[in-house]
């Protein structure tokens, strides 16, 4: 019984460390994504051509971050669903914490910085 105890119970220096380290990269995330700028948006819809790097840091940093902001807000849209429910707001509620980051983590190009599809793709003949 014991084993299992120490293998459900970590120890609390090994805690300690997975915090860190979560903490660093959430913290490297919030520095990568304040220092992009932001472009002001004047209707028309533009194709964006991100950089290799760009591409890069999304992938290794933006996309995790948005899968665990999307599960993070999806578990507190399901614990708080039955206040939403009775406050009449569960359609917004969802958009806010579900739809929105699961749209930004998988309904966007490799680098760009705004969902949707890119829309330079050629039509493809029926």
């Amino acid at each position: 019984m014991l084993y299992f105890r120490v293998l459900l119970i970590p120890d609390g220096e090994i805690v300690m460390k997975v915090l860190n380290k979560l903490a660093l990269a959430g913290l490297l995330a919030m520095l990568a994504l304040a220092s992009v700028p932001s472009s002001a948006n004047d209707g028309a819809q533009r194709v964006e051509e991100p950089s290799t790097a760009a591409m890069m840091a999304d992938l290794a940093v933006a996309r995790p971050v948005g899968l665990v902001i999307t599960a993070l807000g999806t578990a507190t849209f399901l614990v708080g669903l039955p206040f939403t429910m009775a406050g009449g707001n569960v359609a917004e509620s969802g958009e806010k914490l579900v739809v929105g980051p699961a749209r930004e983590t998988f309904n966007r190009c490799l680098g760009c910085k705004n969902a949707g599809w890119r829309g330079d793709y050629p039509e493809t003949p029926r």
